[in-house]
């Protein structure tokens, strides 16, 4: 079992983009309209948890997403900017559980809850490995 002790709740994290037609549910296959996508919204806050613990992770492990639960509510025109945060809510043996939200310039957009677990990053890829029959 991997020392997470250095994980504690309320540590946070973010991610900033600013939305272009990339990141719209057109370009990406997820809708019609020209507004931030929420794939994209998703991706932000996974990355926001991985800016939260990445670092206080023991050598050779990384977390690795396995759980989201959120709700993507206001649409985000292509200029804005929009920031997503983490903040940790606890450590469960190698699981990790925060809360998760996304705002553009003028107000939430989503929010949510957000579970990640840390793997050796070794043999995690050995078990990838294995599954393709190398």
């Amino acid at each position: 079992m991997p020392d997470l002790s250095k994980i504690q709740p309320d540590q946070c994290g973010t991610a900033t983009l600013l939305v272009g037609e990339a990141q719209t549910a057109p370009e990406i296959g997820s809708g019609r309209v020209h507004v931030l996508a929420t794939p994209v919204m998703i991706n932000m806050m996974e990355a926001a948890a991985l800016d939260a613990i990445e670092h206080l992770l023991p050598e050779g492990h990384q977390s690795l997403g396995i759980r989201l639960d959120v709700t993507h509510h206001a649409a985000t025109p292509v200029g804005m900017h929009v920031t997503a945060t983490a903040r940790v809510l606890g450590v469960e043996g190698r699981r990790v559980r925060f809360a998760v939200e996304a705002r553009d310039e003028k107000e939430v957009i989503g929010g949510g809850t957000h579970e990640r677990v840390v793997v050796n990053v070794a043999r995690f890829d050995e078990r990838v490995q294995r599954k393709l029959g190398k």
